[in-house]
């Protein structure tokens, strides 16, 4: 198998950028680089192209090397032939290359090995030569047991046999997966209190054709002893194909015998396996869908457009122990931390007033973010009324994972002297200023944006996630100079000594230029090179240092500048109109450069600096409650999408439950994935489908 071919084809791109993605890697570049810097190797693929090209590069060598060692062990045999060998390097998947070698591995006891140490493989081979002359009795005699016990044990050489032969077990494989049904079964006795699995309780699909969700609810239903889960499939057409492949001579005595041994195969040793196997690829489908859905939901939301140059209040609520106010000024610093005790079992909702309304005038608060978690909604009532005349909006913040960022090593290292209730405010706060920089600090399985990300493999998960918190902030950069531990250990190349050195810097003084950065302990020339193009300098010496421009490529930027009478300091609608005039391809000949550098170049000469969630839509910000009794069925509201999950969307109308769009109110076309419509953090018009009032469930439909 020639590795890179296989893959350009699987990818539809040429044999030549797999190769230059290849070499980059092998020369320990990081995707986010090669992604931005060398789009002239690589035919400009993006992040997701390159990352999927590392991932199938690693499947394929370690299928090769299998398919290697496979061979080489079977050789060692002197069992090996040409046709083998070629069917074995023809695999284009590990299971398949697994059922070759199936009848060459050692076995460990079996009935059939026992049956072979008494002596009856010879027998076995006879009945399989289907004789027609003779009976069972005289064939099977002459051993040290009776005839039935020599054709019984004889009998475990063939199922053995049958259970081993590789195309066999394909064809049931795929029979199974293209015909069968996966059912689902209230287990006997069990209790499933909040009936969460009550639509499993007598269920079935396709196998072929069942949704990813339902696979991981069922496994979860089964984990939990809830549910019973089994294939279902046509037995009868499994045996007939196998009898027609085995049974040569339909006129011979032992076809019984064979027809009992196929039987046998199937029951004890193929389809206890094979069903296994067919969970396992529905399982790890399932899961390639979820992660899938929690990347591009992850993306969005990190990508939510900051509310910058605000004063903020991180509202955390709650009841018994009141609610922790964070005062943040437009820098995410702390003002004033306060405790309120507005709700039950205090009730202390005047003297909550006016410590709210003192702290908004004080320190001229623009904005509330209250924390959607335990008394959110009736937080959001009591902001409301308190917040009335004055010139202030709040906001309902998602608090997922912010527990887990207030008690973890580095909450207590930023605020070693507060609580960790204070340290939440804090974080909820600062995700309206700058989601990005906050939610860093979580993991990312603990920001709540997915679906069953507890019953997916957590490393895949983590991997996966991990990839795209990467992608984001590289895609935004950084500005060095504000940058918190957090967010570096995302930055391409940037390892732990690095990073070290460079808060070590800034304690002392801020960094006035990129070259600063190179002389730092630490930071290799490699490192310099993937870094520094993410890292941001404003207010600097060198107007390009907070600009996505490589300082490779400064000499090219000062070429255009120079050659069109250009300041980058002084950016007036002359400037702007000459960037626009300025033909790249031109450029890229007279100065010898390729022109997908000579196309960042202009880009970043017009926008220097630009944060690229600045273009996204505005959050939106409220001044009053809405509640279910003040819906009606075909009002129009505006919501902010929460999650979007395979089935549809939560979008936050204000209620104290997210409204959901089922996915076939998405669309009066049919919609094969929410993700087609939705992302996190869409501000969407929608109306109002049913209410359930006794639920607080609201249906709604996409305008």
């Amino acid at each position: 198998m020639n590795i890179v071919q296989e893959i350009a084809n699987e990818l539809n791109i040429k044999k030549e950028q797999v190769e230059a993605v290849l070499k980059l890697l092998k020369e320990n570049c990081t995707i986010p680089f090669i992604a931005r810097y060398r789009k002239e190797a690589t035919h400009a693929l993006n992040e997701e192209q390159i990352g999927v090209i590392e991932e199938r590069y690693r499947y394929l060598q370690n299928l090769e090397k299998r398919k290697e060692d496979v061979i080489r062990l079977i050789k060692e045999k002197d069992l090996l032939t040409e046709e083998l060998e070629q069917s074995i390097r023809s695999c284009e998947k590990l299971i398949d290359v697994e059922d070759l070698y199936r009848p060459f591995k050692e076995k460990k006891k079996t009935k059939a090995t026992e049956a072979i140490k008494l002596g009856l493989e010879p027998l076995a081979k006879k009945i399989m030569s289907f004789p027609t002359r003779g009976d069972l009795k005289t064939l099977a005699s002459g051993y040290s047991m009776s005839y039935e016990e020599a054709l019984k044990n004889a009998s475990f050489i063939i199922s053995e046999w049958i259970s081993e032969q590789a195309s066999s077990r394909r064809w049931i494989r795929n029979f199974i997966w293209n015909t069968g049904q996966i059912v689902a079964k209230k287990k006997k006795n069990s209790i499933d209190e909040k009936k969460v699995f009550e639509m499993y309780y007598d269920f079935q699909d396709r196998i072929k054709y069942i949704k990813h969700y339902r696979i991981l609810a069922m496994n979860r239903g089964e984990r939990e002893g809830i549910l019973t889960i089994s294939l279902d499939f046509s037995m009868e057409k499994i045996i007939s194909n196998l009898e027609n492949h085995w049974i040569k001579n339909e006129n011979s005595f032992v076809v019984e015998v064979v027809k009992d041994a196929i039987k046998d195969a199937l029951k004890r040793l193929i389809l206890p396996s094979i069903e296994r196997e067919i969970r396992s690829m529905l399982t790890e489908q399932a899961e390639i869908e979820a992660i899938k859905t929690f990347k591009e939901n992850l993306e969005k939301l990190l990508l939510t457009k900051p509310i910058k140059n605000k004063t903020v209040i991180g509202f955390d609520p709650a009841f018994r122990t009141g609610c922790k106010l964070a005062v943040l000024n437009p820098y995410g610093e702390v003002l004033e931390i306060a405790t309120i005790y507005p709700h039950e079992p205090h009730n202390q909702k005047e003297e909550a007033t006016k410590i709210l309304r003192d702290l908004i005038q004080k320190y001229h608060v623009d904005i509330i973010a209250i924390g959607n978690g335990t008394a959110s909604r009736e937080s959001e009532f009591f902001v409301a009324e308190a917040i009335h005349g004055l010139p202030v909006q709040y906001n309902l913040v998602s608090e997922a994972g912010a527990s887990v960022y207030s008690a973890s090593k580095l909450a207590i290292l930023e605020f070693p002297d507060l609580t960790v209730e204070k340290r939440s405010a804090i974080s909820i706060g600062r995700r309206i200023q700058d989601p990005l920089s906050e939610l860093v600090k979580i993991d990312p399985k603990s920001i709540g944006v997915g679906e069953y990300q507890h019953d997916v493999n957590q490393t895949n998960l983590s991997s996966a996630l991990g990839f795209v918190v990467e992608k984001i902030v590289n895609e935004v950069g950084v500005n060095i100079n504000t940058a918190s531990e957090s967010i570096l250990n995302y930055i391409s190349g940037l390892n732990k000594k690095c990073i070290e050195n460079i808060l070590k810097f800034k304690k002392e003084k801020n960094f006035k230029n990129r070259e600063e950065i190179r002389t730092l302990s630490g930071i290799s020339e490699k490192i310099y090179e993937q870094c520094i193009g993410f890292l941001r300098i404003h207010d600097g010496e060198n107007p390009l240092d907070k600009t996505k421009i490589h300082p490779e490529s400064y000499k090219v930027a000062t070429q255009i500048l120079e050659n069109y009478h250009l300041d980058l300091q002084k950016r007036d609608e002359q400037f702007y109109k000459i960037l626009d005039t300025i033909d790249a391809k031109k450029v890229s000949g007279e100065l010898q450069v390729d022109v997908y550098t000579i196309q960042d170049i202009l880009t970043e000469l017009k926008t220097p600096g630009l944060d690229p969630r600045d273009a996204l839509e505005d959050v939106l910000l409220k001044s009053d409650v809405l509640t279910i009794d003040d819906l009606k069925e075909g009002m129009e509201l505006t919501g902010t999408v929460r999650n979007v999950v395979s089935f549809g969307a939560f979008i936050d109308i204000g209620l104290h439950n997210d409204g959901l769009i089922h996915i076939s109110k998405l669309s009066k076309d049919f919609v094969r994935n929410p993700l087609e419509i939705l992302h996190v953090g869409d501000i969407i018009t929608c109306k109002v489908d049913k209410i359930d009032k006794e639920k607080e469930k609201v249906n709604l439909t996409l305008i």
